[in-house]
């Protein structure tokens, strides 16, 4: 059955009893409200005011501030902070790690971020979580700025002025104080080099349900291990032969703080360091010291690092007394976007592109931003998109149609109205007048925008021959369809009603015209008294004002709502979360192979 979007405070309390009973079996999800909110109200500074109880927000109480939807969680800690002075500011940091393009669940995190900033008068740094050298390339850095700048603009606006504060940002720019920070771990017993393989770590590590145990060389000296961290330093050592592990607890029941690995050799060449390092340090342990170098002062990411937050404080816990950082950040999660129809984990994506199942990444079948983007979806639509879906913590499971509504709303909003004819049906009109002296064409003058009418208007010319879809005509009537059939009538938009009296074939039997009758009387919308009433209405085109177009008509590009699960199968959100955009490695999904799915109609 289709789903059901429905607005809670409009409805009874029998019909809340029977949207229960939709919501357990899964016919139907909620969204957070949002009441008639132009799109371009969502660019700019914000406000949210609601009346409790109900999604209807008052123009009223919001003063001269824009509203652009609810208060949630984020923003009352924010709020909280502000108000009790924790902080004069704020700042946020959108850091993506260049290794594929932005999708759709990064969008989210950029306009919270980004918005965040810009809402309360603070800023928002842009960052590159560029720790991870085999992966990544100055392509992908380039594709995240533009799509990252267009997001945030107006479609109608010049896109010099950049969202994000004074220069852009990498973690590489931090690798001789992210060096320094783990020399002190070292020297202060807080960290030691590991010679375990990657298999040996693993076992060592434990499981949820049984402790871990210590390695080996966790004993080592603090002398030994400054001289091994060197020399991985210098690059004596092969890439697995040696890692840096923090010195935490290998009983732990999070698993993340049973020692994990906060430094790795690398022997490849970095694009923005060149070869100076062969050792790297690991995202969980760049990610904080960066935040905290940069005064961050809320680090927004996804549920998937909240097994992380205890890491994140660890590392600045032991830095910050050393003056080594300036301030602790406080890291909060959110749920991740997760979007029908489509994959949004990036392994996925590659899968897609490497595969050349897409044209690549920017491909408008992609849930790429730059898909969208080129597929002709406006930035306002993303972002209201975003404001809609909300920020929670509880997992959702979005419909595409959502998505798509918000782009309908933007576009009828600013969108310039044409008519086009994709399977075009040639219609003489058989009592067109041809006495001597008679107009071969009729001139209409019809609004480029029918809301509104300082856009002016376009002209269109109707004669003895025009063209209609072929998708709006039936030779046998059906229920429920209104359009032009053999013996009916319809209203040519903007012109006349005509009725169909004949239909011509070619050898083959297909239709390739219609013969039919114009009613003078109905121009330009007139209704005569006592005339049948005509209830369709469709496009149509003269050969006068006709051109010849290429269309590219795209369908959703997987057939199964969540691609390789089986129809019904609970969600499963990868672990490729969004931390502002990076999540350091890519992880291992067990999904199975989503490609069955695939549209190969799309």
């Amino acid at each position: 059955p289709p789903r059901v979007r429905v607005r809670l405070d409009m409805v009874s309390q029998w019909s809340v009893l029977c949207l229960a009973v939709l919501l357990a079996s899964g016919r139907a999800f909620l969204l957070p409200g949002i009441s008639r909110v132009p799109p371009q109200a969502l660019h700019g500074p914000v406000r949210v005011w609601a009346s409790p109880g109900s999604s209807e927000v008052s123009a009223e109480t919001a003063v001269d501030e824009p509203v652009v939807g609810r208060m949630h969680f984020i923003r009352r800690i924010v709020e909280d902070d502000l108000a009790t002075g924790k902080h004069s500011s704020i700042v946020t940091r959108f850091p993506p790690e260049p290794n594929g393009y932005l999708h759709i669940g990064h969008a989210k995190s950029i306009c919270l971020n980004f918005g965040l900033g810009k809402e309360y008068g603070g800023r928002t740094n842009m960052r590159f979580d560029d720790t991870n050298p085999v992966k990544e390339d100055i392509e992908y850095v380039n594709a995240i700025l533009e799509d990252v700048q267009w997001l945030m603009s107006d479609s109608d606006t010049a896109q010099e002025q950049v969202p994000w504060d004074g220069e852009v940002k990498y973690s590489s720019n931090y690798f001789d104080l992210l060096h320094e920070c783990a020399v002190f771990l070292i020297k202060e017993g807080k960290a030691y080099v590991d010679s375990l393989s990657a298999d040996e770590m693993r076992e060592y590590r434990g499981t949820l349900t049984s402790p871990g145990k210590d390695s080996p060389d966790r004993s080592r000296s603090v002398e030994d291990n400054l001289d091994l961290f060197r020399r991985m330093r210098e690059g004596e050592f092969s890439e697995g032969e040696y890692v840096l592990r923090a010195k935490i607890d290998m009983t732990s029941p999070n698993l993340n703080m049973r020692d994990p690995t906060i430094y790795r050799i690398r022997h490849a060449h970095h694009p923005m360091t060149g070869d100076k390092w062969c050792v790297y340090p690991m995202y969980d342990y760049t990610h904080c010291i960066s935040d905290a170098l940069e005064s961050i002062t809320h680090s927004l990411c996804t549920l998937e690092f909240a097994d992380h937050r205890p890491l994140y404080d660890w590392v600045l816990d032991q830095l910050e007394p050393a003056g080594l950082i300036p301030c602790h950040p406080r890291q909060i999660e959110f749920s991740r976007l997760n979007l029908q129809y489509t994959v949004l984990s990036k392994r996925k994506l590659i899968q897609l592109v490497q595969g050349t199942h897409v044209s690549g990444w920017s491909d408008p079948r992609m849930p790429t931003i730059s898909g969208l983007r080129r597929r002709g979806y406006p930035p306002e639509s993303i972002r209201l998109f975003c404001e809609r879906v909300g920020i929670s913590k509880a997992e959702n499971n979005i419909d595409m149609s959502v998505l798509e509504d918000c782009a309908r709303l933007t576009l009828d909003d600013t969108a310039e109205r044409a008519f086009a004819v994709l399977d075009p049906l040639k219609v003489t009109i058989t009592n067109w007048p041809e006495d001597e002296g008679a107009p071969n064409e009729e001139e209409f003058q019809v609004p480029v925008h029918p809301k509104k009418p300082e856009l002016g208007h376009r002209n269109l010319h109707f004669g003895r021959e025009v063209f209609i879809d072929r998708s709006d005509f039936l030779e046998e009537s059906v229920a429920g369809f209104n359009r032009l059939v053999t013996g009916g009538m319809v209203r040519l938009k903007y012109a006349y009603v005509v009725s169909c009296d004949e239909v011509v074939r070619d050898s083959d039997g297909k239709v390739v015209e219609l013969r039919c009758t114009y009613h003078p009387e109905t121009r330009a919308g007139a209704k005569p008294p006592g005339f049948k009433k005509v209830k369709g209405i469709i496009q149509w085109l003269s050969p006068t004002d006709a051109l010849t177009a290429e269309v590219r008509l795209y369908d959703r590009l997987f057939v199964n709502p969540m691609p390789g699960k089986a129809e019904g199968a609970p969600s499963e959100a990868s672990n490729d979360g969004v931390d502002g955009g990076g999540s350091g490695d890519d992880d291992d999904d067990d999904t199975p192979d989503f490609l069955r799915d695939l549209n190969q109609e799309s």
